[in-house]
């Protein structure tokens, strides 16, 4: 078959690799299945449902951590975190993805800025139903003025994206520059009435409102009040420059969308698939502070974050935000109502996608569940009913495909194996 035709059928797909060769366990981390109150099947389904979607050939690189009670039960990655995308060389060194591989979460960064919102709100700093022209007067311009920041955070801002402009590295990593472009915007709706999913505008406004009311960027408030109190050593906005050789590359996969999804992703995302993963490799990315979407760090990390969500604000007996702040974050603000930019129906808290007992994005029967989606099957959240907090990271971005029944197998196992239980109230 000619190649072009190979690539319509099929499309790109890494090489193939014994999974086993390519697996790797942080040492010592795991707890038997037991001390989760699971069995060893359980776990060894859970981990063969991620094989699966590793031999779809779309993931270069997959990092999985899950807890279920506070402890962990898979901590594993498999693939390669370099060298093997489906357009490197077949002599391309390969570099093996291990539980220390950073990766990019992507829109999944959404929760962690709207937590410190909530924490700010917390603490007195500001109120969510405050215009965010109190804090940015200059953001009020062309009507903008009744925008709130719960608006922001639930994508009822009415300026999902900046019409016409075509997202801009050396735009998007100045801080000053960006913040003009935004307060320039003229809203699409009228604020509160349409939901409408806010792919980086939102991100840069609520930066913005922590700089004006803390003087610390979002990247310095999030690392002295949270990450260094609970000793998460990398999970960031961005990384230093250091750290960029640990951080996972990432690739278009599978067949490239045809009209009229294409469309649709261009206007969710600004630029086409295949551009945004290979924006999401520049140095210029991997290093900024973008508070929508440039979160990196271990599977490890990001769910140690949700634990910590799912434990009412305390970690490791630090606790860093009240209890019922968590609740509010995680209070549904949309029902299952149709996302005019992704024109799939959503269920949002404030900052969060939340399950449902059908078609969630969490598994089956998971009404409680809270926390994001990030480009493209990546996914990050906890399950208060399961006391389980979950990351999956992956470094493919395929768009819709019939091996997406991977993924939904994974968390359909996950939510399978892990029935629901009753939560104790001392977890670290």
């Amino acid at each position: 078959m000619p190649a072009k035709l190979s690539e319509f059928a099929s499309g790109l797909r890494v090489r193939p690799y014994d999974p086993a060769e390519v697996t790797t366990v942080r040492p010592d981390a795991e707890h038997p299945a037991a001390a989760a109150g699971m069995e060893p099947p359980d776990v060894e389904a859970i981990w063969e449902a991620t094989v699966d979607l590793y031999r779809t050939r779309l993931q270069p690189a997959i990092g999985l951590c899950v807890r279920r009670g506070g402890r962990v039960i898979l901590d594993r990655t498999i693939g390669h975190a370099r060298g093997n995308g489906p357009l490197d060389p077949p002599d391309a060194p390969v570099q093996l993805a291990t539980p220390d591989t950073l990766f990019n979460l992507f829109s999944a960064s959404k929760a962690f800025t709207a937590m410190v919102i909530h924490m700010l709100d917390e603490r007195g700093y500001l109120h969510l139903d405050d215009p965010v022209a109190e804090y940015i007067p200059e953001f009020g311009r062309h009507g903008k003025d009744r925008i709130t920041i719960r608006h922001v955070l639930t994508h009822r801002a009415g300026i999902p994206s900046v019409r016409g402009a075509e997202p801009d590295l050396d735009l998007m990593v100045d801080g000053t520059r960006v913040l003009e472009v935004i307060c320039d915007v003229k809203p699409v709706w009228r604020p509160g009435r349409v939901l409408a999913y806010h792919a980086l505008t939102g991100g840069f406004i609520l930066g913005e409102v922590v700089r004006r009311v803390t003087g610390r960027g979002i990247r310095e408030f999030l690392r002295e009040t949270v990450l260094d109190p609970c000793a998460i050593e990398n999970l960031d906005y961005g990384v230093t420059p250091e750290k960029l050789p640990r951080v996972a590359g990432n690739a278009f996969t599978g067949p490239r969308p045809k009209p009229p999804y294409n469309w649709l992703l261009q206007r969710a995302l600004g630029v086409s698939m295949e551009a945004a993963a290979e924006l999401s490799n520049d140095r210029r990315f991997l290093t900024a502070e973008i508070p929508a979407g440039n979160i990196i760090g271990t599977a490890d990390e990001a769910c140690r974050f949700f634990q910590l969500l799912l434990n009412g604000g305390v970690l490791d007996g630090v606790r860093v935000l009240a209890p019922a702040t968590l609740r509010r974050a995680v209070a549904e603000q949309s029902y299952l109502e149709l996302d005019m930019t992704l024109l799939l129906p959503v269920r949002y808290g404030m900052g969060f996608m939340l399950g449902t007992d059908r078609f969630s994005l969490y598994g089956p029967r998971t009404p409680r569940a809270f926390g994001h989606l990030g480009f493209t099957y990546l996914i990050v959240y906890a399950d208060p009913e399961r006391d389980l907090s979950v990351a999956i990271m992956t470094t493919g971005k395929p768009f819709v495909t019939p091996s997406l029944w991977r993924v939904y197998q994974l968390l359909w196992t996950i939510a399978e194996r892990c029935p629901r239980m009753v939560r104790s109230r001392s977890r670290g």
